[in-house]
C-alpha cells in the first residue's frame, strides 16, 4: 500500500511538472540584463543586436526542439519562450529583450536550484549561431 502511494506521488509530481501552467504575468518581465551574468539557475545576456539580429535569434530559438513562444512579439521588442526538457518536460523560460541597440537575454529554470548548465549550454548555442549566421 504504500509502494503505491510513493508511486502515486512521485507520479502526480511528474505531471505537474509536465503540464504545470505557465503565467505569462510571472515569467514575462523585463530581464533587467546590465551585464553578463552565470547564474545557479539561468543565464542572463547582453549582446548587441545587429542588422535585424531580434528577427535572426528568434528564427533560431523556434527552431529548438520543444520550445515556444510564452508570451509577446517582436513587434513589441520582447519575446519569452519556453523550452521544455526530453524526458521529463522541465520548463525553462528565456526572455529575450531588444534594448536599443542590444538584445538582452534571461534564461532561467522554473523548478529546483540549479539547471546543470543547460540554460547557458542552449543560449550559448543560440549566440554561436546568431554569430555564424552574422559572418
Amino acid at each position: 500500500m504504500a509502494f503505491f502511494l510513493i508511486l502515486l506521488i512521485v507520479l502526480g509530481g511528474m505531471a505537474w511538472i509536465r503540464f504545470a501552467p505557465s503565467d505569462p504575468g510571472d515569467w514575462h518581465v523585463d530581464p533587467q540584463v546590465t551585464a553578463d551574468q552565470d547564474l545557479a539557475a539561468g543565464v542572463r545576456r547582453r549582446i548587441p543586436a545587429g542588422a535585424n539580429g531580434f528577427d535572426r535569434l528568434h528564427a533560431i530559438i523556434l527552431e529548438t526542439p520543444r520550445t515556444e513562444i510564452l508570451a509577446g512579439t517582436q513587434d513589441d521588442g520582447q519575446v519569452t519562450y519556453v523550452t521544455r526538457s526530453k524526458w521529463m518536460g522541465f520548463p525553462d523560460y528565456t526572455t529575450v529583450r531588444e534594448n536599443e541597440e542590444v538584445l538582452e537575454l534571461w534564461a532561467r529554470s522554473r523548478f529546483g536550484q540549479s539547471d546543470l548548465g543547460v540554460n547557458r549550454a542552449r543560449v550559448e548555442g543560440w549566440l554561436q549561431r546568431l554569430d555564424a549566421d552574422e559572418g
